[in-house]
Order: structure tokens, then C-alpha cells, then sequence
């Protein structure tokens, strides 16, 4: 699917942590100014707060990887967005199509099968021949039972319940999420700059996950 295909573009061009930064981060700002600027659903002043905190904790957090590993590469932070923004497009039209969770997850894979196996077969881009059986099976229940299955029905579900930029926004939380697991795993202690842009971004999540105030509409007197 293209989303695949621009998120495995921007890892190429870029590195792992800003493919695992920057997507995620985006996808609840594509959301609620997609959501605004379409659909006409009001965001409120505390959520477009929240936006902009969670812009400026992204920015600041690139910055303070691109002080250390070297400045990114502007067509892989491209790819990148364009992926958020598509995700983005995507859970905005599923919340209007009236499809279940998994109805939208099999025209999704199904879909994608038709559209890319035949590219993917005549181009000669099959490297399964060099893959061992355990690597095979490995990326099948991986990419195939887990990615494209169990985490695509459950965000699925998520949308439906919590809509969708409540369900968007969760995923925003994912390099702060990476940044406090990377500690006991890898023995990896985030810098002072990026703890700083991480909790930008916690509190901009925080703000954009607060539900709009209803319009209060005046009552009109009996008479």
C-alpha cells in the first residue's frame, strides 16, 4: 500500500528514530486540519494549541537528533509526511464510509495485493529466494497476521469508538513511548533537549485528546 511504500522511503532516506518521530507525530495535526478544512468539524482553540506544541516539540526533537547524527534528508522528511497525511485521509474516510473495522481492513489488503503483487512479480523485486524458511515465516505473522491484521482492525476500532483524531493522536505518543522503553532495553538515556521536545509533544497530546466544548445555543423564553 503507499503508505507502506513512503514510510519504507523515508526510513531509506532518513533513519529509523525520524521514521519513528515523525509519522506518528504528524498524523493527529493532518487530522484535526483535515478534518477542519473538509469536513467542517470544529477543533476549538485548546486543540489548535495542541497542534502547535506538538509541531514544535517534532521540530525541536529533529533538531536535537540532527545535532548528533548529522542533518536529515529533506525527501526522506517529505516521504515521511506524506505518509502522515495520508494516514490521516485514510481514517478521516473510513470514519464516514459506515464500514466495519474489518470490511475496511480486507478492502485494504486485498486492494493493495491487487495493485502492487503484479508490479512487485514482473519487476523481478522478489528477493524470497534469498530469505531463510525462519525469516519467511518470521516477517509473515509479523507483517501479514500482526501489521496487517490485528494492528490495522484495532485501529480500526479505535476510530469508531474514539474517533478520529482521538485515535490519531494516541499514536503521537509513540517517540515518547520508544524514548522511556529505550532506557532499560538498549541502556539509551535521551538527552536533556530531547526530553524537553518529548514532553512538548506529551503536552500537546494532552490538549488535542481534550474533548470540544459543545456550542451552547441561547434558550429561547416561553412564552
Amino acid at each position: 500500500m503507499p503508505f507502506a511504500l513512503l514510510v519504507a522511503l523515508g526510513l531509506q532516506l532518513t533513519s529509523a528514530a525520524d521514521a519513528a518521530t515523525i509519522a506518528p507525530t504528524l498524523m493527529p495535526v493532518f487530522a484535526g486540519t483535515l478534518a477542519w478544512a473538509f469536513l467542517r468539524e470544529p477543533q476549538g482553540w485548546v486543540r489548535w494549541l495542541g497542534y502547535g506544541a506538538i509541531v514544535v516539540g517534532l521540530v525541536c526533537l529533529v533538531a536535537a537528533s540532527a545535532a548528533i547524527h548529522g542533518p536529515p534528508n529533506t525527501a526522506g522528511i517529505a516521504a515521511l509526511a506524506a505518509a502522515a497525511a495520508m494516514w490521516a485521509i485514510y481514517t478521516l474516510l473510513f470514519r464516514r464510509s459506515g464500514l466495519t473495522p474489518i470490511q475496511a481492513a480486507a478492502l485494504i489488503c486485498v486492494w493493495s495485493a491487487v495493485l502492487f503483487l503484479p508490479v512487485y512479480l514482473f519487476l523481478g523485486l522478489s528477493r524470497l529466494s534469498l530469505a531463510s524458511p525462519g525469516e519467511i515465516a518470521l516477517q509473515a505473522v509479523y507483517q501479514g497476521v500482526l501489521m496487517s491484521c490485528v494492528a490495522l482492525v484495532s485501529f480500526n476500532r479505535a476510530v469508531s469508538i474514539l474517533g478520529s483524531v482521538a485515535a490519531t493522536v494516541i499514536i503521537a505518543l509513540l517517540p515518547a513511548v520508544a524514548a522511556l522503553l529505550a532506557i532499560p532495553v538498549l541502556g539509551e538515556t535521551p538527552s536533556p533537549s530531547e526530553c524537553a521536545s518529548i514532553a512538548i509533544i506529551v503536552l500537546g497530546v494532552l490538549l488535542v485528546s481534550k474533548p470540544t466544548s459543545p456550542s451552547i445555543m441561547p434558550t429561547v423564553p416561553q412564552t
